[in-house]
């Protein structure tokens, strides 16, 4: 993922992490940041001052002469540049859109250091500054039916380009081998959004309210996975789980899609039955939807991007897009093989 994190000229890089990270080792690593302003300004995140300029279309006169047509309710996202200090666009937006400076949040962030005793973990740029993140480590893992140690992170994420709303999400991590897993579960919030309007502010506070949905969250996702790991997942039941969440093709497609098709699932049945990664907890829905989160993370096949140059940087940027965590929200509803049972009977009723 280093081509995702901005650097300068000079070789500094807009991150800040409180240890190595597995992904890169660009940046600064350090234990000193003990509230959101101190990880803005080590990350390079503060003092951008992001605004909306008018957005002008370049273009040629009749007699060769440049002009500058103004664009109707469009403009230009601009921030000061950390590294040089020269103003620099970013993003094209609309009226309504209001930016939220990186700073804007760290009241939030800093609540969430003094109820929740979490620290900092990293802050970064990335994109050439078209988005932000700072996440931070709850101080207590979980333990999953004694045995799979999972880390919560809560992240706070922005876009200064007008592709997403500021987000503030709750993550647990894989310890064993380090999944991003993002669970939907009924009842839990897992994820608060604000959009980039004239209510962003208010709207902060409102998160700041919402912090005991979080903490509710954590409990409810240890409280599903302690069930998903007491139930037993078959060798069978997990074939009918992967059919579920990957059905096969059609019978015209080509015979690579085929292929491609069967090399997944003999992957997939090799990280349920066979990979040392799930041998604390073989045999149980927990482990199926284990499986189906490291398939996604270290073996899915991925696409080099214009801010990626290799394939472990494509894998560390695809398994936090959209569609890799919808996969797994999915797959996290799917992994309980009563209610499988139950959506296949309802359909063959139907």
């Amino acid at each position: 993922m280093a081509h995702e994190i901005e650097v300068a000229a000079n070789g500094d890089a807009a991150f800040f992490a409180a240890r190595q990270s597995a992904w890169h080792r660009l940046g600064t690593t350090t234990t000193e940041a003990q509230t959101a302003e101190q990880a803005l300004e080590l990350a390079h995140l503060s003092g951008w001052d992001v605004r909306k300029a008018p957005l002008t279309a370049l273009a040629t006169g009749p007699d060769c002469e440049e002009l500058h047509l103004p664009v109707a309710g469009k403009y230009a996202t601009v921030r000061n540049n950390p590294f040089t200090g020269k103003p620099e666009p970013l993003g094209v937006v609309g009226k309504v859109y209001q930016p939220i400076q990186n700073e804007e949040n760290t009241e939030l962030l800093n609540t969430l250091i003094d109820q929740s005793g979490a620290h900092f973990e990293t802050a970064g740029s990335l994109r050439g500054g078209r988005e932000v993140f700072v996440t931070m480590k709850m101080p207590e893992h979980m333990m999953i039916g004694g045995v799979d140690q999972l880390d919560m992170y809560i992240a706070a994420m922005n876009s200064h380009d007008g592709t997403t709303p500021f987000r503030f999400v709750v993550t647990p991590i894989r310890v064993v081998c380090a999944n991003t897993q993002r669970a939907a579960l009924a009842h839990a919030v897992s994820t608060f959004s604000i959009r980039h309007t004239k209510s962003a502010k208010s709207n902060i506070e409102a998160a700041r309210q919402a912090l005991a949905l979080t903490f509710k969250y954590q409990d409810e996702f240890q409280q599903a996975a302690e069930r998903m790991i007491q139930e037993t997942m078959t060798d069978t039941h997990f074939q009918r789980y992967i059919d579920h969440l990957f059905p096969a093709p059609a019978k015209t497609a080509s015979d690579r899609v085929r292929a491609n098709h069967q090399e997944k699932r003999l992957t997939l049945n090799m990280l349920f039955s066979d990979a040392q990664t799930n041998h604390e907890i073989r045999g149980t829905q927990w482990a199926g939807y284990q499986a189906l989160t490291e398939y996604i993370d270290h073996y899915a096949p991925t696409q080099n991007t214009p801010w990626t140059n290799t394939k472990d940087e494509a894998r560390a940027l695809s398994s936090l897009s959209k569609n890799a965590t919808n996969l797994k929200e999915r797959a996290f509803n799917h992994a309980t093989v009563e209610r499988l049972g139950e959506r296949q009977a309802s359909t063959t009723k139907r």
